[in-house]
């Protein structure tokens, strides 16, 4: 699959992306791939170029671009339990700095910039995203419902939060259809309880489960959460909703 990275105009700057699309002449569905907290790194540009296998165009944009171009930190090729504490505490003065505020302007930004590429062909988009990935794929739907058609998150974090603007909160905007797939550590039952309550009342379609026996971060193979068999439970779900919520020709 063809890849390229590009630089996304923004209302803060210039943010550097990875996109993956089939290679050939027609246009395709878009998907924005929102990253997980270790960032844009040759492991999400595989799984763009994955995707695309599949007969989509998939923007990848490097949210901490504020900072720099990823990657931001030296990261080792295999993010271990031992390291995998420091790697986060590096990261998480980006992550806090990444305000729902900048995350909507962003998101502005990228499906703006997604829906206008000559590959990307007419019609809605889906949004996904890993990790804190899920977060930001959900509000990119509920602030832009008729664009975005479908949502999935995986390995999900902070959908259910106090804050007035906790994602769980927003679903009465969404028109989208959502798969969330969780890892056995990554809600509380209260938490998933809450959610799927207000999903349901407000009418979202949705499939949400638990992939047992996994961690958080199971979908990364650069890290020690991974899991072959999620891994392929997730393209089983993901797949199937993007082919029924995106025109894919």
């Amino acid at each position: 699959m063809p890849g390229k990275t590009l630089q996304i105009p923004t209302t803060d700057g210039q943010a550097d992306a990875f996109a993956a699309f089939p290679d050939r002449g027609d246009r395709h569905p878009g998907v924005l791939l929102y990253m997980d907290v270790f960032g844009l790194r040759h492991v999400l540009e595989e799984r763009a170029r994955e995707l695309a296998e599949h007969g989509y165009y998939v923007l990848v944009p490097n949210v901490y671009y504020r900072h720099g171009p990823a990657p931001l930190i030296e990261l080792p090729e295999h993010i271990g339990e031992e390291i995998r504490p420091t790697v986060v505490a590096q990261l998480m003065p980006l992550v806090e700095a990444h305000t729902t505020e900048r995350a909507l302007r962003d998101a502005d930004a990228y499906l703006r910039f997604l829906i206008t590429r000559p590959e990307v062909s007419a019609g809605p988009v889906a949004a996904i995203g890993y990790c804190m990935g899920a977060v930001l794929a959900m509000r990119t739907a509920a602030a832009h419902p008729d664009q975005v058609a479908a949502v999935a998150g995986f390995h999900p974090g902070n959908l259910v939060t106090d804050a007035p603007d906790s994602p769980h909160r927003l679903v009465p905007r969404l028109t989208a259809q959502v798969h969330l797939g969780h890892a056995e550590n990554d809600m509380t039952p209260e938490g998933i309880s809450e959610l799927h309550q207000a999903l349901d009342a407000a009418g979202v379609g949705y499939t949400s489960e638990t992939y047992f026996d996994t961690v958080h971060g199971f979908t990364m193979s650069d890290t020690d959460a991974f899991d072959p068999s999620a891994l392929r439970r997730h393209w089983d779900r993901l797949l199937p909703l993007l082919d029924r919520t995106l025109a894919n020709g």
